[in-house]
């Protein structure tokens, strides 16, 4: 499958809320809602100064997305670095298995090491397929097990 992979950008809101529906119906339970409240935010986000050092791209194939990729820089005086976080990288169901997400993941990759980012940490989703994605990245180690801590 022929897919270009490009940033994440206001003007492709639209584009992406079609991913995400198609993700709902492909795969049932995504734990949210795409409503005015959630579109709201996602627009705002283009606007707002906190999401500076947040880097997202879409992979796009027959017009459509089929795949995005989420992360943040994360600095740190701990050690006066900057690493950066996985936050989400998510493939239609249908787009799986056809280098779709490692596209998504070199691409970010690539703009993370412009910046001088050398270190990008996940935390791994716990079911089986993205298990077997993430052991699959080449030149990477699971090493810490990671945890969600409510605020």
């Amino acid at each position: 499958m022929p897919y270009t992979v490009l940033p994440y950008t206001e003007d492709r809101i639209d584009d992406v809320l079609q991913f995400e529906r198609r993700l709902r119906e492909e795969e049932a339970d995504w734990g949210w809602e795409i409503d005015d409240a959630y579109l709201r935010a996602v627009k705002d986000s283009f606007d707002d100064p906190r999401f500076a050092g947040s880097l997202s791209f879409v992979a796009y194939t027959g017009g459509a997305v089929v795949g995005r990729i989420d992360a943040v820089l994360l600095p740190s005086r701990f050690d006066g670095s900057v690493k950066a976080y996985l936050d989400w990288i998510c493939v239609l169901k249908s787009a799986r298995h056809q280098g779709v997400g490692q596209a998504l993941l070199t691409e970010l990759r690539a703009q993370l090491k412009e910046r001088g980012i050398d270190t990008l940490i996940a935390l791994t989703a716990s079911n089986d397929e993205a298990q077997r994605f993430y052991r699959a990245v080449p030149r990477s180690v699971m090493r810490d097990v990671g945890i969600w801590i409510d605020i």
